[in-house]
Formats: C-alpha cells, structure tokens, sequence
C-alpha cells in the first residue's frame, strides 16, 4: 500500500479513536431532564436542587448496572442525611412502570429510579444518536448544579469505584448550597419536557 494511502488510513483510525473517547465536557451547567417515576409522576431533575446528586442511566436487565446501583445504594444509607441524592434513570427498550417497579423490589435500591426515552438521554449526555456506550452511566452533580463529574463512553473504572466515588461525594457535600431565590422558589413549576416517558424502542 502506497505510503499515501496508509496516512490516510492511520488518520481515520485516529479519528474513530477519538470519537469514541469523546465525552461532553466537564464541568458544566447540567440542563434539564425530566423523567418518569412507576407512580406515573414526571419528576423533573431541578426539583432536587441544593443536594448533591449521582444519576446512573441504567438497562434494567445489565447485571453490571445492577451492582452499581445496590453500591449506590450503600452510599445513599451513609450520606443521604448530609444532602446525597442518587437517581436511577432506565431507558431500556419498552421500559415501562412495571418493569422499573420489580427492579426496584429486586435489588432493593432506597432512592427514586424511573424511566426515560433513549432520545432523552442522548441529548442529557451530549451524545449523538449513532454513539453507543458501556453501561451504567454514571453523571455527578454538585450543590449548585454543576455536573462534575461522568463517565466516559468506554467502561468506567473510578466512578464505580466504591471508595472513590465516596471520597467525591464527600468533598462535594462540604460544598455550600447556593441562596435560594424566593421569587423563583414561588414561581409555579416547569411543564415536563418531551423526551420522557416510554423509550423511543432504541436499544443500546
């Protein structure tokens, strides 16, 4: 193959390398994201403002995504008192109330975990429709909002990481909340935004 032609090979390679490393930056102003409880209450993601927060986006049937939800789970028993709030977002294929409602039962997880479109999250991380990642994804938002923290496309190491993501949240809890505003504390509610509710039937 001519010296050309393996340029310009090395450099594609190169390019699909990176794109699958690629990440949205951090950190960053989290936007919102509305999701759907087994009750059938749109709960959106601001209403959980002033605490620290750890989403995981989960498939219901990943053993892998299982455990990282029970270890969440641990957590939320030692520091939910100082402000942890986790969440578990599902976005399989045909997810519905049912099949969230049995997880939870099964795995015995203490924090609110309901269900989203694949569309939904895609726009949450920053991803394209094309892109596909190792599941659970994990995002970590602080006191004010900010996301501090997410997983990478390819499998995560340290946000799984029990001790690490202890030490995180630790740090982050010391954190100051930001002044509540009374004028918009009093101002009604958002609308739910489109994107939540049954998956788009995407699998990922």
């Amino acid at each position: 193959m001519p010296p050309q032609s393996l340029t310009a090979v090395a450099a594609l390679l190169m390019l699909a390398v990176s794109s699958l490393f690629a990440t949205a930056p951090v950190p960053r102003k989290s936007r919102e994201l509305t999701f759907v409880e087994p009750s059938g209450k749109q709960t959106a993601l601001s209403s959980f403002q002033g605490k620290v927060v750890v989403m995981e986006f989960l498939l219901i049937n990943c053993p892998h995504c299982t455990r990282v939800a029970q270890m969440i789970t641990k957590l939320h028993k030692e520091l939910g008192p100082r402000g942890f709030q986790p969440i578990g977002i599902a976005f399989d294929k045909e997810v519905g109330a049912g099949k969230v409602t049995e997880f939870v039962r099964r795995t015995g997880i203490t924090y609110p975990v309901g269900y989203t479109s694949s569309v939904a999250v895609d726009a949450y991380l920053g991803r394209e429709a094309a892109e596909r990642f190792m599941v659970p994804q994990i995002v970590v938002i602080d006191r004010k909002g900010i996301i501090r923290a997410q997983s990478r496309p390819v499998r995560e190491s340290s946000l799984e990481d029990e001790s690490y993501l202890r030490n995180l949240l630790d740090s982050l809890l010391k954190e100051s909340a930001p002044a509540i505003n009374k004028s918009q504390s009093s101002a009604p509610s958002k609308k739910a935004l489109p994107g939540a509710g049954h998956s788009s039937g995407r699998q990922q």
